[in-house]
């Protein structure tokens, strides 16, 4: 079987779409590109499966050429059996074939090369052939040294060959990862002064079953310090279950020591190795899971609806600094910036409500954003009062990530003479207004929509948050008028060259089509064909460049709305959609001889044409008034949004300063396996406090009315 095949039959897929993707990727074309307009070559196959058909043939390749070389090795020592061939042909991972080589490995100084030097082979052989006959004294006669030591370098080489065995160690690895248990106890003499890690002080859960957050949390206690991680097993079943393998004779005076051999073995080389490695498969496939739960959360967050066509004011609580004020017209532009000392240690509340009063009139501000940082519960008690007699309201924005973008160069680029937190100010007033646009400014690893974030692989984790963040504005797509540097450089196809061609076109004049961006520095056809369906302009010279229909596709339009018959003045009108809604997309496709996935995309976008996806998500909430922990009772019902979800529950924002946390067990009267699958970040949803904890300002809040 080809790894192609290989590779169909592990993804559910057909062989025929793993080969149309993998020709189109070595044409050059990008994931988004491939997703949304080759549909007719790998029968609609989204972004993640052509991810992973990406990802997983490097993987197969790299497996081959593993095995090829290995294969060569091998024959080089003229060592080669076609069972062996055929046992390294047949292994799936790259640890499997590592461990039919390590036999014939170089290897550096052992006590059984020692043991090998000093001529002892011969007699390692004669032990393990497990004689019947004779007995230590004759066996041990006619070497160079002492028996005692004769006996002791055998023993090591009998040690070093069930050590390098594929099979032995293929049977204590799976016996440890069925029935073994990963266990965390406190160091000695060590202080956790926080209580950090204190549910694993003495903590042990099958390794089968123990959950990946764990795996990670106990991995970060062991860094620093704290915890001794490790594996239990029964080491006695293991023995005795290579003793049934190993013993060719079972009556041979030979048994005990090859016994003792074995036993070396497991202690000296394999427990260790094999320890080592499922240790570092836990943490891997943990590290996925994670990297995946903030993959799932960012792709929500990046999608939270944005409030359009509003005047926002942009709030970046502080005390000792004051907080700083952004005016931010409704496409983000700064009208105004101020600041305010209405908290500690000037509490100057009338002179401060004053100027957010003045505020609010000269620019008809609709909405305020109050960052959710230091400061910030002080702030909303401040902004609620000052707009009680208005029709003002406010929302409590997340600033992860807000200082980091504020101390960059590009927003020093943006805003080269004004602070850091009053681009901060000016950061958290346009995330309520475009947050897509926002937050691609910012790395996505600090955006704080993750779990253990910082103990993944990084290299993994930047890689998949790209992806993620590409595949969201692609998704959605850009005004290429009005679209920033930042969120170009995530478009299909666009380079640093490019986009700086598309900048400077725009300095001098906006575009009126797409066929301009055709003749930009930079765009070659093969660029312009993966960008320029993601690139939109809004009251062109063609109707159709606003939409997602790609230029390669005008011309079957065309002869669509010929055959309909449709006029481009009735673009948008009822009779347009009558029309559009009720035609027969297989049919159409035939007489127009092209495929039916484009057609069916096509009507799809002339129907709805530059839609944008978020429009259709629920309302951000918007607030009035302050809500306080003293405020709530136990099985108040409450409107909350997920702020952040993780393997053990999700965090979501009532209104107080820390958001509640919604408990796994919480979320349902089924059984809940994975929290995603139940709320994803941005959610709006129904709460209800289950317990309130008013030493810890902490609540518990239950997703199941009692």
């Amino acid at each position: 079987m080809t790894n192609k095949e290989l590779l169909a039959k592990e993804l559910g897929i057909k062989t025929s779409q793993v080969e149309a993707v993998l020709k189109l990727l070595s044409e050059g074309a990008t994931i988004p590109f491939i997703a949304r307009y080759r549909k007719e070559m790998t029968e609609s196959l989204d972004e993640e499966q052509i991810r992973s058909i990406e990802k997983e043939y490097a993987y197969l390749e790299n497996l081959l050429k593993r095995k090829e070389d290995v294969i060569r090795l091998i024959e080089e020592k003229e060592l080669m059996t076609e069972e062996l061939r055929s046992q390294i042909l047949q292994c799936t991972k790259l640890s499997e074939v590592e461990d039919l080589y390590r036999p014939f490995k170089e290897k550096k100084k052992t006590k059984a090369s020692e043991a090998i030097k000093m001529g002892l082979e011969p007699l390692a052989k004669k032990i393990m052939s497990f004689p019947m006959n004779g007995n230590w004294e004759t066996l041990l006669k006619g070497y160079s040294c002492s028996e005692e030591e004769a006996l002791k370098g055998a023993k090591y080489i009998i040690a070093e060959w069930i050590s390098d065995n594929a099979y032995y160690r293929k049977i204590v690895k799976n016996e440890i990862k069925r029935n073994g248990f990963l266990t965390s106890k406190l160091k000695k003499n060590t202080q956790d002064e926080k209580k950090t890690y204190e549910m694993y002080y003495d903590f042990s859960e099958p390794i089968f079953h123990v959950r990946h957050y764990r795996i990670l949390a106990m991995n970060r206690g062991e860094n620093a310090g704290v915890l001794s991680v490790s594996l239990e097993f029964d080491k006695e079943l293991i023995l005795n279950k290579l003793k049934e393998k190993i013993m060719k004779n079972p009556n041979s005076f030979v048994k005990e020591e090859v016994i003792l051999a074995l036993e070396d073995a497991l202690k000296r080389l394999i427990y260790p190795s094999v320890e080592r490695e499922i240790r570092s498969e836990l943490t891997e496939n943990a590290e996925e899971k994670a990297i995946s739960t903030f993959q799932e959360n960012l792709e929500h967050l990046l999608l939270t609806k944005p409030i359009k066509e509003k005047v926002v004011l942009g709030f970046d609580p502080a005390f000792r600094t004051g907080c700083k004020l952004a005016v931010l017209n409704p496409y983000g532009q700064v009208l105004e910036i101020e600041t305010i000392y209405p908290h500690e240690p000037k509490n100057e509340t009338e002179k401060a409500t004053e100027i957010l009063q003045k505020l609010i009139q000269k620019y008809h501000v609709e909405i305020i954003a109050i960052g959710n940082g230091t400061a910030s519960r002080e702030s909303e008690s401040f902004v609620a009062k000052a707009i009680s007699k208005t029709n003002v309201k406010y929302n409590l924005v997340s600033e992860a990530g807000a200082s980091v973008y504020s101390a960059s160069p590009l927003a020093i680029q943006e805003f080269p003479d004004l602070t850091v937190e009053k681009r901060s100010a000016i950061s958290i007033g346009r995330r309520i207004q475009d947050p897509l646009s926002e937050l691609v400014k910012i790395d996505p690893k600090s955006i704080g929509v993750g779990e253990y974030q910082h103990d993944v692989n990084q290299k993994e984790l930047s890689s998949a948050l790209d992806f993620t963040v590409s595949k969201i504005v692609n998704e959605i797509g850009v005004n290429i008028n009005t679209a920033s540097g930042s969120i170009l450089k995530y478009i299909s196809g666009l380079s640093k060259k490019t986009i700086d061609s598309i900048l400077n076109f725009r300095n001098q004049k906006r575009f009126t089509s797409r066929e301009e961006v055709r003749t930009l520095p930079g765009f070659s056809d093969k660029v312009f064909e993966q960008s320029i369906g993601f690139l939109r302009v809004v009251d062109g010279s063609n109707f159709l460049d606003q939409t997602r229909i790609h230029p390669e596709s005008y011309e079957i339009t065309k002869k669509l709305l010929q055959e309909l018959p449709l006029e481009e003045q009735d673009f948008g009108n009822q009779k347009w959609h009558d029309v559009l809604s009720s035609c027969n997309s297989k049919e159409l496709a035939q007489k127009l001889n092209t495929d039916e996935f484009t057609l069916k995309d096509i009507i799809e976008e002339l129907l709805h044409p530059g839609q944008d996806y978020r429009d259709s998500l629920e309302d951000v909430i918007l607030k009035s008034d302050v809500l306080t922990i003293k405020d709530l009772k136990v099985g108040m019902e409450l409107k909350g949004t997920v702020r952040n979800v993780t393997s053990f529950g999700a965090f979501v924002d009532i209104g107080l300063h820390d958001d509640g946390l919604v408990h796994i067990s919480k979320m349902s009267k089924e059984f809940v396996k994975n929290p995603n699958d139940i709320v994803s970040v941005g959610d709006i949803i129904t709460v209800y406090v289950s317990k309130i904890d008013l030493e810890k300002e902490k609540v518990q809040l239950s997703m199941i009315k009692e």
